[in-house]
C-alpha cells in the first residue's frame, strides 16, 4: 500500500465497512476534530525486517510503535472510539501463526563437531569375536581332523550367504547343493591330497556347477554358472590354502600364525583410523578406511609377525616375520576392500547376520580369504613346507 493512503479514510475490507453513497459534511470548529478522531485511525507502521533478525523483537517493536502487527491481534485496551476488526479467514490466521512459531525456534549456534563413534556394537562384537577364538584354537590344537570340520563348516555357511546375497540383489541363481559339496570336497582334498587334490576338486566343482544348472530355463544360465564358478574360486578354494598349512607337522602353528597376523593387522587399522585417520585410503569403495589406518596395519602386523615366526614357526626368523607382517597387512586390505566392492555393488551393508556386531561369516572371511594364500606361500619359501 502507498504513502498516500495513510491519511485518507477507510474505504473497506479489513478497516471498516464500505461508504454507502455521499458521506455527510463533518462538523466545524472542535466538533469537528472531535469527531475526525472517532472516524480515521492510522495505518499501522509495519519497519522492514533486516536479514537475519530475531523475529519476537521486531514484533514487539512494531506492537510497541504502531499497535499490533498483525491483523488478528487485538491491543489489550482498545480505544473507546473503535470497532472491532473483522476475524481474518481461518488459514490466513493459521499460516501467520505457522510464520511466527517458525521464527521464534532458537538459532543453532552451528554446526557442532561430533564425537567419533564405532559403527557396530562393540560389546557384541569383542564377545562373538572371543567366542569363536576360543572355538578356533581348542579344535586347531585337539585333533586336525576337527579343525578341517571347522574349515569346511565356515566355507557351507559362506557360500550360502554369498548365493543368497546375489539372488536377493540382482536376481542371480548360483546354484547353492553343487557348490557346498564341491567346496566341502575341496578343502578335504587340499587336506588330505596337497595342492594337486584342491585344484582338482575346484576344477570339478566348477564342472558340477555347469552341468546342476542345465536343469533349469536357459535364460540367464551365463550369468548364473559365472557367478557359480565365482564363488567356487572366491571361499572354498582360497580357504583351502588354510587346509594345506595345516598339513605341515606344525600345522597348527602355521595356521595360528596366520590367523593372529590377520587379525591383529584388522585390530591396528581399525584403532589407529579410529583414532588418527584423516586422509582416506579409497574413498568409493570403503569410506571408512584411511591411510592412517593401513599404516596402523603395517606396523601391527610386522610386530606380531616379528614374534610368531621367532617363537611360534619351527626354523623361522624374526625378520621373516617383518616380511610376513607387510604382506599379510596389504593382502588382509585388499580382501576387505575387494568384499566392499561386492557389497557395494550389491547395495548392502553386511553379507548376514549371523554374527551379532560382525555383520555374516563372509564379513568375517573378507580378509582372511586373501590372506591364506600369501602366508602359505611365504611360510613354504621361508621354512618349506612341512
Amino acid at each position: 500500500m502507498n504513502d498516500a493512503s495513510r491519511g485518507a479514510p477507510p474505504r473497506g475490507g479489513y478497516w471498516g465497512p464500505p461508504d454507502q453513497g455521499r458521506a455527510p459534511a463533518a462538523p466545524a470548529g472542535p466538533a469537528r476534530d472531535e469527531h475526525a478522531a472517532q472516524q480515521t485511525r492510522p495505518m499501522p507502521i509495519v519497519p522492514d525486517l533486516p536479514a537475519g533478525g530475531d523475529q519476537d523483537d521486531h514484533d514487539r517493536g512494531a506492537a510497541r510503535l504502531s499497535g499490533p502487527l498483525f491483523r488478528d491481534e487485538m491491543p489489550q485496551e482498545p480505544m473507546p472510539s473503535e470497532q472491532p476488526e473483522p476475524a481474518e479467514p481461518q488459514g490466513r490466521s493459521q499460516h501467520r501463526q505457522q510464520h511466527r512459531q517458525q521464527h521464534r525456534q532458537p538459532k543453532q549456534a552451528g554446526p557442532q563437531r561430533q564425537k567419533k563413534q564405532a559403527g557396530r556394537d562393540l560389546r557384541a562384537a569383542i564377545g562373538v569375536g572371543v567366542g569363536l577364538g576360543a572355538v578356533i584354537v581348542a579344535s586347531l590344537f585337539i585333533q586336525k581332523a576337527v579343525f578341517v570340520g571347522v574349515i569346511a563348516l565356515a566355507v557351507v555357511v559362506g557360500l550360502w550367504e554369498l548365493t543368497t546375497r546375489l539372488h536377493e540383489c540382482k536376481g542371480i541363481k548360483a546354484p547353492l547343493v553343487p557348490l557346498a559339496v564341491g567346496g566341502a570336497a575341496m578343502v578335504v582334498a587340499g587336506y588330505v591330497r596337497g595342492a594337486e587334490g584342491a585344484w582338482v576338486a575346484m576344477a570339478l566343482t566348477a564342472l558340477a556347477v555347469l552341468v546342476w544348472r542345465m536343469a533349469q530355463p536357459p535364460e540367464g544360465y551365463l550369468k548364473d554358472v559365472t557367478a557359480g564358478v565365482f564363488a567356487a574360486f572366491y571361499v572354498p578354494f582360497l580357504a583351502t590354502f588354510v587346509a594345506l598349512m595345516l598339513a605341515a607337522d606344525d600345522g597348527p602353528e602355521r595356521v595360528l600364525t596366520f590367523l593372529v597376523l590377520t587379525i591383529v593387522s584388522d585390530t591396528g587399522a581399525y584403532a589407529v583410523g579410529w583414532r588418527f585417520g584423516k586422509h582416506k585410503l579409497a574413498p568409493r569403495i570403503s569410506p571408512g578406511k584411511t591411510r592412517e589406518g593401513l599404516f596402523g596395519a603395517v606396523a601391527f602386523a610386522m610386530a606380531a609377525g616379528a614374534l610368531c615366526m621367532q617363537f611360534l614357526v619351527d626354523g623361522g626368523t624374526w625378520w621373516q616375520g617383518l616380511l610376513l607382517g607387510l604382506a599379510v597387512a596389504v593382502s588382509a586390505t585388499l580382501g576387505d576392500l575387494g568384499e566392499s566392492m561386492i557389497k557395494r555393488d550389491l547395495g548392502i551393508k553386511d553379507m548376514g547376520t549371523l554374527l551379532p556386531g560382525h555383520g555374516g561369516i563372509m564379513d568375517r572371511l573378507d580378509s582372511l580369504l586373501p590372506t591364506a594364500p600369501v602366508v602359505w606361500l611365504l611360510l613354504v619359501a621361508f621354512v618349506g613346507a612341512g
